[in-house]
């Protein structure tokens, strides 16, 4: 399935918009300096574009802010997620909130979901 170009441009344009939760995750996750995993961000999957994807680990990981509360956006991101495993990917997600003020619990189950993954990889 050919990707969308308007959805390639989309997901670079968001690459220069990011959340501040977004730039704190990224110079954590970039240049390998996360579990020497290679890590990219806004990355388009099929219909998708997801915060961070490890293709290594088959690992998607979502930063959500309040709007993912709402009632429409819970639905969306089940929906969303349940797509993403059906293409065999893990998706975890963390609120900005946490991020960016308990980011060491964040990486702590970071680290723990990354090293069974990576335990199960073939």
């Amino acid at each position: 399935m050919k990707i969308d170009p308007a959805l390639l441009e989309f997901a670079k344009n968001m690459r220069h918009t990011a959340t501040d939760a977004e730039n704190l995750m990224w110079q954590i996750l970039r240049a390998k300096r996360f579990m020497n995993l290679k890590f990219h961000r806004q990355h388009v999957i099929k219909l998708y574009i997801v915060d961070f994807y490890c293709h290594e680990i088959g690992l998607v990981i979502e930063l959500d802010g309040s709007q993912h509360g709402m009632e429409d956006a819970v639905e969306y991101d089940a929906e969303r997620t349940k797509f993403l495993e059906a293409l065999g990917l893990t998706v975890v997600r963390y609120w900005n909130h946490d991020v960016l003020s308990r980011k060491d619990v964040v990486l702590e189950d970071l680290w723990m979901k990354c090293s069974e993954l990576k335990n199960t990889s073939p």
